[in-house]
């Protein structure tokens, strides 16, 4: 297994193939040609937002103070509570975002994030025959195509490589690094937010106490849906599919599970079973049918993604050629994503040209077939077990384990059925027939465990 360890993550280069006579007469007019580093122009940044990432952006821009990139302009709206005395007096700060776009600036870094009016001013840089960097995972999972296709046709170049896992450079590693190899599956911890909840968690806390300490921290918004939702990692999830399967899906086909309803009865379970539980995205394509989902799921202590603490990110690619990938290290914060944009301002400057990744458009239509974690919370009465049974025998699925811990109360009784592997589509069937159980005191907690 390779890995690209967080304490000394590889960066992958550029290629340098072929360019089109547009991308090379467009080269040409935002960076001088390769060779003497003197007769360079410095590519003209316009930061669009000033938030926890852009400033991280700017700080790096001005403390590294790389020959290749001019910070000209900060965009913001009501920028005068942005303003600090540590960027150069030469900057801009405005809140015209018309009068950036018209200027001279050679590349626009949206991290303003959101689809609107962040995509409409992507859309306006680009048509302009700017560059754009982005971090703004939402807008290049749901619009990436066809901004790429516009790139393409204005000579201007679109990279997102901030998107997905921060600093972590697994877009990089796609795009190039493993470009030869052919992808059949991957999975990852892609939300720091929940990956800092449910790794608190292990130690016994309960999910409300360590979300308030995620939103104290600055780890977590005051409304955290997106990310404990799962709607954050689908986003990202459909932005590594179409690198890395080649296949390019509708998000909103990839129906999320939220982590809300995992509990620390459910960590005292997973540890008795030899796992932890962890937010997990994961899709692979077999003989043309692609399965993708994302939720809480057990995992195997051995596994490199139970080694995942904090805030941290993991992306494993399963190869037909190289076999396993895994990245790792901190995908969540303002200097980790920073850094992933400054990386892609630089490559900019060094001619990087746009990758081209082919990619068809596919439908969500294959399942996992995975064992399956499923924790009840009842009444305790004579026959439970046995009704659990005919509703799961019903469906050909075998029970694989129950576990009982002792010390609960019979009016509030935790127990586990771990089943052996099923498809999801079953395993759905027999739940609905024993929701209608009369000693249920809530839905059985059903989450995929990973082998």
């Amino acid at each position: 297994m390779v890995r690209y360890h967080r304490c000394n993550p590889i960066f992958m280069g550029p290629n340098k193939d072929a360019m089109s006579t547009q991308e090379k007469a467009t080269e040409s007019r935002q960076v001088a040609p390769a060779g003497d580093a003197q007769m360079r122009r410095p590519l003209k940044i316009a930061l669009f937002g000033f938030g926890t990432v852009g400033s991280s952006v700017a700080r790096i821009l001005v403390e590294s103070q790389p020959e290749e990139l001019l910070l000209t302009h900060i965009f913001n709206r009501t920028v005068e509570r942005k303003r600090v005395d540590w960027v150069p007096k030469s900057v801009v700060w405005t809140e015209d975002a018309d009068a950036v776009l018209a200027s001279d600036v050679d590349v626009v870094v949206e991290l303003a994030g959101g689809l609107d009016p962040a995509g409409a001013w992507v859309r306006r840089a680009i048509e302009a025959g700017k560059s754009v960097v982005t971090a703004n995972k939402k807008l290049i999972a749901y619009h990436g195509v066809e901004l790429e296709r516009l790139a393409a046709a204005t000579g201007g170049h679109l990279k997102y490589g901030a998107a997905v896992a921060g600093g972590i450079p697994v877009i990089p590693g796609l795009e190039q690094g493993l470009a030869g190899d052919r992808i059949e599956s991957m999975l990852g911890i892609l939300n720091g937010t929940c990956n800092f909840i449910l790794s608190r968690m292990e130690t016994g806390a309960e999910y409300a106490t360590v979300l308030a300490a995620a939103q104290a921290k600055g780890y977590a918004e005051a409304d955290p849906t997106e990310d404990v939702g799962g709607f954050d990692a689908r986003a990202k999830l459909a932005i590594l599919m179409r690198l890395a399967l080649r296949v390019v899906v509708d998000p909103e086909e990839i129906v999320p599970q939220a982590i809300t309803a995992v509990t620390a009865v459910d960590f005292s379970y997973a540890k008795d079973l030899g796992c932890t539980i962890r937010q997990v995205a994961r899709a692979e394509e077999r003989n043309g049918s692609v399965a993708a989902t994302v939720g809480p799921m057990l995992v195997d202590l051995s596994s490199p993604l139970a080694w995942s603490r904090g805030t941290e990110n993991m992306v494993v690619l399963t190869g037909q050629y190289g076999g396993d990938v895994v990245f790792s290290g901190h995908g969540a914060g303002g200097h980790p994503t920073a850094v992933a944009v400054v990386s892609d301002l630089l490559a900019l400057a060094h001619g990087s040209r746009r990758v081209q990744v082919p990619s068809t458009p596919a439908k969500i239509g294959a399942e996992f077939e995975v064992p399956h974690y499923i924790r009840f919370l009842v009444a305790d009465r004579p026959g439970i077990v046995a009704e659990i049974t005919r509703a799961l025998a019903k469906e050909q699925i075998n029970i694989r384990a129950i576990v009982q811990k002792a010390g609960y109360p019979a009016h509030a009784l935790p127990f586990v059925v771990t089943v052996e592997p099923c498809k999801s589509s079953a395993l759905k069937r027999a739940l609905e027939t024993i929701n209608k159980m009369d000693c249920l005191l809530e839905q059985p907690l059903n989450l995929q465990m990973l082998e």
